[in-house]
C-alpha cells in the first residue's frame, strides 16, 4: 500500500480458502512481519482458517516497508491508512480489527487515536500506554535492562536494513551480554556510536514535562472502540493496559474486557519462570480474540458479547476468576522487628491484624533496621515483571542477603485471596538526598522456597538524614494461599540490571557514571504506625 505521503508499505496478506467476504485482522509491527508475534499468537494461517483475512505489515521504515522508522512518529497517519487500505482488499467485507502485543499493541491505539471508519474493534496487549510511566519508568526509576535491550534490537535492525555489516555485529553482540556495566550503564558506547539517533537518548534526555512524551502518547480521548485488553502479572507494560483499561471503562459505550494471565512479555504458557502454573495458564488469547472479532466484525456474528470485566488468573490457586470491579485495599498489615531483619530471617515479623493486636508491647523509641547499600555488590533481579527473564524464581538466595530486610508472616491459619494494588508505606531515612526501594511480596513454602508474588520499585527524593514515609504501589497481582504457607516482605535499595542503581549523587540515568556512585545507608522504623501494607482482600 501507499500511505498520504507516497511511502510505500509492504505486507503479506493471508485469506480464507473460501468464496465470499470476510472481515479484516490487521496488525502493524517493527520486527519482520514473517513473524507476526508468533511468539505469543498463533500464525495469521490460523487466523485465516476462522474466516478472517489477516494483514500483517511491516511500519514504516521496518522490514521491506520505505520511508525512516522514528519511534511512534508516523503511526497515527499510516495506521488510518493502513486501516482504510485493508478495508479495500478483494474479499474484504470492509470491517477492520486490529490485533498484536507490546509495539504491535500501541499501532492499535495510534491507529484508532485517528478514528479511520472501517476500524470496528481491537485488541491491545502488553501496552505501555504512557510511554514515560508505563514504559520507560516506574515510579521514576529507568527500566536499564528492558530499555538498553530493546534499543540495541531495534538499533541493529536498522544497521541491518542500511547495509552497516560492522554496526550491526557490534550491536548483535551486544544484545547477547547487555553493556549494562558499561561506563554509563544507561548509555552505554555502543549505542552511542552505532545508535546516536537511538529513541533512548530521547528518553533519558528529556524531563518527565517535556512535550515529547505526550508527542508518543496516543491521544484516545475521543476515541471510544470495543476493546479486548490483555496483560500479564509479570509484565513490565501491566500499568499500561490497567491505565488504558480504566480509562476505557470510565467512559466508553462498549465493553471493555480485560484478561490478565500469570505471565511475563513472553510466552504465555503455563511455565513462568520457575514455577509451573498448571494447564489452565495456557494462554486463551487466541480463542478470545476469535469470538471477540467474530462478534464485532462478522455478519452472522455470534451472541452478544457480555463478559464480566475483569478475568484474572489466580496465582496459586491456579485457576481464573472473574470479578466485576477491583478490590479495595482493606487489610492492613504492620512489620516489627528487633533491627535484625537484613541478618536473621527469623527476626522480622510481618503481623496480620490479629497478630498486630496482640504484639507485645514496644519501647517508646521503635527499633530500627539498618542496611548498607553497596553499588559494587547492587542486589540483583530475578525474576519478576521488570527482569529479563521475567517470572517468579526461589529467591530465598537473594532474601538471605544482609542488604535485603525480610519480613515474614507466620503460617497463615486461613487461606488468603489477594486481587490488585497492594500499597506498602515505609517510614524510613537515608544518608543521601536520593535513594531506591525494591519491595517484593512473597510466598513462603513450608521447606523454605521463595516465591515472588509481586514488585514494585521506585526512585525517591527526600532530604537527607530526615525520617519521611515513603509510599510505594507494587505491580498489581491476584494469586491465593492456603493455609500453612507464609507471607513475605522483602526491601532493599537496588534491583539491577532491571532498574539502573541509584548512585545516590542525584545525577540524571544519562550522566550517572559508575565511579561516582556512593554507599548508602538506610535505616527503616519497621514498627512505626506510619509503615504498614495494604492489601485488597478479594
Amino acid at each position: 500500500m501507499w500511505t498520504r505521503d507516497h511511502v510505500r508499505l509492504e505486507a503479506d496478506i493471508y485469506r480464507p480458502d473460501a468464496a465470499g467476504l470476510f472481515p479484516v485482522l490487521l496488525m502493524r509491527q517493527p520486527y519482520g512481519r514473517a513473524i507476526a508475534s508468533t511468539v505469543v499468537y498463533a500464525h495469521p494461517t490460523w487466523y485465516a482458517a476462522q474466516g478472517f483475512i489477516v494483514v500483517i505489515q511491516d511500519v514504516r521504515g521496518r522490514g521491506t516497508s520505505e520511508g525512516e522508522f522514528n519511534l511512534f512518529e508516523h503511526e497515527i497517519d499510516d495506521g488510518f491508512d493502513a486501516v482504510a487500505w485493508a478495508a479495500t482488499l478483494p474479499q474484504s467485507s470492509g470491517r477492520v480489527g486490529m490485533y498484536g502485543f507490546s509495539y504491535q499493541g500501541m499501532t492499535q491505539l495510534f491507529a484508532a487515536a485517528a478514528r479511520p471508519p472501517a476500524l470496528k474493534a481491537i485488541a491491545p496487549a502488553m501496552v505501555g500506554y504512557h510511554p514515560r510511566e508505563d514504559w520507560a519508568y516506574e515510579n521514576g526509576a529507568f527500566l536499564l535492562q528492558a530499555g538498553v535491550g530493546w534499543a540495541i534490537q531495534l538499533a541493529a535492525e536498522t544497521a541491518r536494513l542500511r547495509g552497516d555489516a560492522a554496526a550491526f555485529h557490534h550491536l548483535y553482540q551486544a544484545s547477547r551480554q547487555l553493556p549494562i556495566h558499561d561506563e554509563t550503564p544507561a548509555c552505554p558506547a555502543v549505542l552511542q556510536q552505532y545508535a546516536p539517533d537511538s529513541f533512548l537518548h530521547d528518553w533519558l534526555r528529556q524531563p518527565p514535562d517535556s512535550d515529547y512524551w505526550q508527542g508518543i502518547t496516543p491521544p484516545l480521548d475521543q476515541v471510544d472502540l470495543p476493546m479486548l485488553h490483555i496483560g500479564g502479572w509479570f509484565d513490565p507494560y501491566l500499568r499500561g493496559d490497567l491505565r488504558l483499561h480504566r480509562e476505557l471503562v470510565a467512559r466508553s459505550q462498549y465493553p471493555q474486557p480485560l484478561w490478565i494471565g500469570p505471565w511475563g512479555h513472553i510466552p504465555w504458557g503455563r511455565q513462568v519462570g520457575g514455577r509451573d502454573f498448571g494447564p489452565a495458564a495456557n494462554s486463551p488469547v487466541d480463542r478470545l480474540q476469535v469470538e471477540w472479532f467474530a462478534h464485532w466484525l462478522q455478519d452472522d456474528a455470534p451472541p452478544s458479547w457480555q463478559p464480566t470485566p475483569l478475568h484474572l488468573f489466580a496465582m496459586g490457586a491456579n485457576c481464573w476468576r472473574s470479578l466485576s470491579s477491583w478490590p479495595p485495599a482493606i487489610q492492613h498489615c504492620q512489620l516489627t522487628s528487633s533491627g535484625l531483619a537484613g541478618l536473621d530471617q527469623e527476626d522480622g515479623k510481618l503481623l496480620f491484624p490479629h497478630a498486630a493486636a496482640d504484639r507485645p508491647a514496644t519501647s517508646a523509641l521503635p527499633n530500627i533496621d539498618t542496611w548498607v547499600h553497596d553499588p559494587w555488590r547492587p542486589v540483583p533481579s530475578w525474576g519478576g515483571h521488570a527482569a529479563i527473564p521475567a517470572g517468579t524464581f526461589n529467591r530465598a538466595a537473594i532474601d538471605s542477603r544482609s542488604d535485603v530486610l525480610t519480613y515474614t508472616s507466620a503460617p497463615l491459619t486461613a487461606d488468603l485471596s489477594v486481587a490488585g494494588q497492594i500499597e506498602v508505606a515505609l517510614h524510613c531515612q537515608c544518608d543521601r538526598p536520593t535513594f531506591d526501594l525494591s519491595i517484593t511480596l512473597s510466598e513462603v513454602l513450608a521447606n523454605g522456597t521463595v516465591y515472588p508474588l509481586t514488585q514494585g520499585y521506585g526512585r525517591f527524593e527526600r532530604p537527607a538524614q530526615q525520617w519521611v514515609t515513603c509510599r510505594l504501589i507494587l505491580q498489581s497481582t491476584c494469586f491465593a494461599l492456603p493455609v500453612g504457607q507464609a507471607l513475605r516482605l522483602s526491601i532493599s535499595a537496588a534491583c539491577f540490571p532491571a532498574y539502573a542503581v541509584n548512585p545516590g549523587t542525584g545525577e540524571a540515568d544519562k550522566d550517572s557514571r559508575l565511579i561516582n556512585a556512593k554507599i548508602t545507608t538506610i535505616s527503616l522504623q519497621a514498627s512505626h504506625e506510619a509503615t504498614q501494607i495494604l492489601l485488597p482482600l478479594s
